[in-house]
């Protein structure tokens, strides 16, 4: 049986990381727009409106959700880049996922992601070993490492397609 809400599985922190790992992670994201956008081509209104599980969001509300959250993402590495353990702010997506910007068509969305993946890859892609030790400070979960959240982001964006591809397989 399928985990419908962790398709791909759980994401695990790794506790280092290693150069060849971050490249993995960083072509990782570098191909989340592309399989995004392949994962919702061909899905009728029907489909990009139905929940990829009971009481989850829908195809569209996902698709709108993964360039909020990773622009967030980004703008944590620039600030742990530049400023010494920054403390960020949370933001609540559940609340920014029904908000009206969610219903709109896809396009919008998908072509952000890939214009914003395109300057996250081109940063990721220049940092220092030193750099991927840099933190910045959640205040609801702690310090967390540029390595360890970009291994996230990697997981994300597997875990968002692999969503849509749940729902995508039933049609």
């Amino acid at each position: 049986m399928t985990d419908l809400q962790y398709p791909i599985g759980r994401f695990t922190f790794p506790e280092s990381s290693t150069a060849e790992q971050r490249q993995q992670w960083i072509r990782e994201i570098a191909r989340t727009p592309q399989e995004l956008r392949a994962a919702v081509s061909g899905l009728s209104e029907e489909h990009l409106d139905t929940p990829y599980r009971p009481g989850g969001w829908t195809v569209r509300q996902v698709v709108h959700h993964v360039p909020d959250s990773h622009m967030n993402a980004f703008i944590r590495f620039k600030l742990a880049l530049t400023e010494d353990q920054p403390t960020i702010k949370p933001y609540d997506e559940a609340r920014w996922a029904v908000l009206a910007d969610a219903a709109l068509p896809l396009d919008p969305s998908l072509d952000l992601l890939a214009a914003l993946h395109l300057r996250w890859v081109r940063l990721l892609q220049t940092m220092s070993e030193l750099d991927y030790q840099r933190t910045f400070v959640h205040p609801e979960s702690g310090a967390w490492r540029l390595d360890q959240y970009l291994a996230q982001y990697a997981w994300h964006g597997r875990h968002h397609t692999g969503h849509i591809r749940l729902v995508a397989s039933v049609r």
